[in-house]
């Protein structure tokens, strides 16, 4: 009995060890800088709908099939071009590493455009101050020049 759990047990260790096959390349391989676009865009939209999955939906953009739709591709060489590269690890590593930097370079013109518009912000609320403050000195000034506006004004505030 013993010697028929040992067989079994190395039969299945030997089934189980047995040499996975490489991926045959795809007659329609997508290209290494495409499948980072398409990678990049899938990133953008996938955290677009975590955080505004509403806007998505209310415009009709379904995530996958705008992908498809833009890179004119489909869900099968999406699929078997992923796969091919992923099993050529060095090669993956290259599109994840393209992927990584031109994650870093679109956040850093985001930021740099946040900034502009931050400035472009303070600086109309400093024109706005400035304008509120211009105006209320106008106002002073013609009070003192006509005293009839000054009286209805103390006027009025004496009635509030």
């Amino acid at each position: 009995m013993k010697y028929v759990y040992c067989i079994l047990v190395l039969g299945f260790l030997f089934l189980g060890c047995n040499k996975i096959d490489k991926p045959k390349k795809p007659e329609n391989l997508i290209s290494k800088d495409k499948m980072v676009d398409i990678l990049f865009d899938t990133f953008v939209l996938n955290a677009a709908k975590g955080t505004q999955k509403q806007v998505l939906e209310k415009n009709g953009i379904l995530p996958k099939s705008y992908i498809f739709e833009k890179y004119n591709i489909d869900s099968l060489q999406f699929a078997l071009s992923n796969e091919y590269y992923a099993y050529n690890t060095e090669v993956y590593q290259s599109i994840i590493n393209d992927l990584s930097s031109r994650i870093e370079n679109e956040k850093k013109i985001y930021q740099t455009q946040k900034k502009i518009e931050e400035k472009k912000r303070d600086s109309l609320a400093q024109i706005k101050i400035v304008k509120k403050d211009s105006m209320a000195a106008v106002q002073k000034e013609t009070m003192k020049l006509n005293p009839k506006l000054l009286k209805r004004k103390r006027q009025k505030n004496q009635k509030q």
